[in-house]
């Protein structure tokens, strides 16, 4: 299978430590079984505001990210959970203030197994 490009909400650039909302960056990887490689960062405008949500934001937060098979954060609501899947992106929380690198390989091989289903 080729490579799959995802998304990661990271604070720090280690660890997946970010909630969706919150994030301000993507850090954007090409993962295949042969290689973790950085493609770029992606700047965002900020989702959440307390108790509710930019939704222009959100807007534009889908669309930098639409490239993407799927994003790993280290929360995300229901709501941006929704909308992630209907474009196609697949909100990933499992990996929540773990290693990116590892993290990637582990989210990689869950999805290839996922697709081949």
């Amino acid at each position: 299978m080729s490579s799959l490009r995802i998304a990661v909400a990271s604070k720090d650039g280690i660890s997946i430590n970010q909630h969706f909302g919150h994030a301000r960056e993507f850090l954007i990887f090409d993962v295949s079984t042969e290689a973790v490689r950085f493609v770029e960062k992606r700047d965002v405008a900020l989702y959440c505001h307390g108790h509710h949500g930019d939704q222009t934001a959100m807007k534009d937060i889908l669309q930098t990210i639409s490239d993407c098979r799927a994003v790993m954060v280290a929360k995300v609501g229901d709501g941006p959970a929704e909308k992630l899947a209907a474009i196609g992106v697949t909100p990933v929380d499992d990996y929540a203030y773990l290693g990116i690198s590892e993290s990637l390989n582990a989210c990689y091989q869950s999805l290839t197994e996922q697709e081949a289903i």
